[in-house]
Formats: structure tokens, C-alpha cells, sequence
């Protein structure tokens, strides 16, 4: 790794990308949408813009999330959109390849790992790391994951719901469920869709999620007003609802989440499960930041939850950390090229 090369930290996530420079912090934080010309396959636009597009599009244009599930699922159109990204976070004129590090959900193989690692040097990148996302998440929570003592961290992104315990700089135990915030929107719209009779789009479902939704039931309801198509009539209708409704929609998402964190809390050592009980578990991750969370995951597993400081950019923010201290994390970092 050469003193001089520009480096940059990459968390390539599901729902979206967000690009850390030491130095200056995040620089970029953008949909992982990639719109496609039907006709030459030609890329004509990333990130915020590509967005926009969704559900929007003519038959001509197609907007593509290349990553599913936290893993790339059409390598061609990921690699286009890391080098806009790269280009985009260095500035068009950078004449040094950066060196890169990107996060990986805990669950990710090494054939998966391997495609993010040839997907990042194509685009540009001289080197080229990965690392498991919970290990940045709580890097970049401010827990000090060297000491030998058991750290929870619940990392909800779009994608993935990756729950670890660390300890030593490694990680003891790991879940990683394909249930997360892409999920809870879906289940949003299904609901909606059967007790209202009402077609959402997926953005739709996300916005009720932010503005209304809570993950236990509240005595001061929000509501909001919720414009989309009469599934009888065809024509374009809307419905207020209610924060206790969308608590009832995300009830089967939520139970899984909590499944996963469970099931870790029971493989975890007695040592290490003291420790955890006396920390708490640390969440990060967009989906994390749905009201109440916390408070849901103490009544459920009796272990106290706290949602970390700037949650959603928390992975980012460790990539930015371990690459600024490569050694001391040598050991958490796997295979460049």
C-alpha cells in the first residue's frame, strides 16, 4: 500500500453506497441504482439520478439495483457503478489509482468475496480489501473491538441484517438474514394492499416506513396520507393510515430480525454473553433507525439496545478508520490482490 495513493472506503450496500476519504469525512452517500439502455446495454446513470428513475422508466430504460442481498448480483453493472463512484469521490482528475476498501456482509463466500475484489480493481482501485460489515459497523460505532471483552452489534441495512459478537478484534459468533429493510417495505405495500386495497410502489412503502412506522405500538399515533391505485376501480385513490398499522405489517420481518439476534446470544460463550449484558448491544445500519427498535429488541431478549451515533454511517465510517490503521486491523481484513 504506497503512502501516496488516495484511499478511499467503500460501503457497498444493497439500498446505498456510501463513500468515505479519510480526511474529509463521507463524501458521497448514494442509491446503489444503476439505470441501462434496453437497446446497447449503455450505462446512462447512477446513484441519485438512476433513482429517480425507478418505476418511472420507459420500456427503453431499465434501473437495475446490482446488489442483492448485500451481495452483487450483476457484476457488470457493479463494476460501472463503483468506478462512478470512485471517479465521482476523487474527482475526475486523480492520476493515482486509490487504494480501496469495501464491506462485505458477515455471511458473504469467498466466491462472493472474490467478485467484490475483481469488481473494485476493474474499476480502477490498485488495491483492493474487504471486510466483514459488522467488524466496520462497530469500528465505526466508536467500540473498541481489540479489547477481549464481547461487543453485540446488530448492522441493519437494506439487504441484510448481519448480528455478530466481536471480541478481540474478531468476530466470535455471526448471523447474517436476508431480512432487512428491503423487506419492510415489502411487507409495508403487502399490508396495504390487503386491508386497504391500495398498490403502492416500493418508494412509497419506504417513505411510510420513515415518516409513520415504529416497531412496537404507540398511544400517540402518527398517520399519514398514502396516495396510490384502487386495486377495484384501477384509478388512483389514497388512505390515511396509522403508525399501529404499519407495526402490524412489520411484525413478521421484525420477529426474524429478532430471531437472528437470539440465536447468536445463544451461541455466544457465558464469558462473552456477560459482557454483552452489562454493554448492551449496539445497532447500526439505516433499517435500525425505525422508532422503537431498540426498545423492541430489550422486550424481546432482555438485553439492553442502543442505536449507535449516525447509525446509517457507521460501516462507512470504520472502512474510512481501518484503512487510516491497517495494521492494527491486519488481522480483521481479508485478501487483497
Amino acid at each position: 500500500m504506497s503512502i501516496f495513493s488516495p484511499k478511499l472506503g467503500i460501503d457497498l450496500g444493497t439500498a446505498n453506497t456510501l463513500v468515505f476519504v479519510p480526511g474529509k469525512g463521507i463524501v458521497l452517500n448514494e442509491p446503489s441504482v444503476v439505470a441501462v439502455s434496453e437497446v446497447d446495454k449503455k450505462v446512462l446513470s447512477v446513484g441519485n439520478d438512476a433513482k429517480e428513475m425507478i418505476g418511472r422508466t420507459p420500456d427503453t430504460i431499465i434501473a437495475y439495483r446490482p446488489m442483492r442481498d448485500g451481495v452483487i448480483a450483476d457484476y457488470r453493472i457493479t463494476e460501472a457503478m463503483l468506478r462512478y463512484f470512485m471517479d465521482k469521490a476523487l474527482g475526475r482528475f486523480s492520476l493515482l489509482k486509490p487504494d480501496v476498501m469495501i464491506s462485505v456482509p458477515a455471511s458473504v463466500s469467498s466466491t462472493e468475496r472474490r467478485a467484490v475484489i475483481e469488481a473494485a480493481i476493474r474499476a480502477g482501485a490498485r488495491n483492493a480489501y474487504v471486510v466483514k460489515e459488522p467488524i466496520l459497523a462497530a469500528i465505526g460505532a466508536g467500540i473498541p473491538i481489540q479489547e477481549a471483552r464481547g461487543h453485540m452489534v446488530v448492522d441493519i441495512g437494506g439487504g441484510t441484517t448481519d448480528v455478530a459478537v466481536i471480541s478481540l478484534g474478531g468476530i466470535v459468533s455471526c448471523i447474517s438474514v436476508k431480512v432487512a429493510g428491503n423487506k419492510m417495505d415489502a411487507a409495508i405495500a403487502d399490508y396495504i394492499k390487503k386491508v386497504f386495497n391500495l398498490a403502492i410502489g416500493d418508494h412509497m412503502s419506504e417513505i411510510i416506513k420513515i415518516t409513520i412506522g415504529s416497531a412496537i405500538p404507540l398511544d400517540q399515533e402518527l398517520s399519514m396520507n398514502v396516495k396510490g391505485r384502487d386495486f377495484i376501480s384501477g384509478l388512483p385513490r389514497s388512505a390515511e393510515i396509522k403508525t399501529n398499522e404499519i407495526v402490524k405489517a412489520l411484525a413478521a420481518p421484525l420477529r426474524d430480525m429478532i430471531k437472528a439476534i437470539k440465536d447468536v446470544l445463544q451461541e455466544t460463550p457465558p464469558e462473552l454473553a456477560a459482557d454483552i449484558i452489562d454493554q448492551g448491544i449496539t445497532m447500526t445500519g439505516g433499517s435500525s433507525m425505525l422508532r422503537n427498535f431498540p426498545e423492541l429488541v430489550f422486550r424481546r431478549t432482555g438485553v439492553k439496545a442502543q442505536l449507535a451515533e449516525d447509525a446509517l454511517l457507521c460501516v462507512a465510517k470504520g472502512t474510512g478508520i481501518a484503512l487510516e490503521h491497517l495494521d492494527t486491523y491486519k488481522k480483521t481484513i481479508i485478501s487483497k490482490r
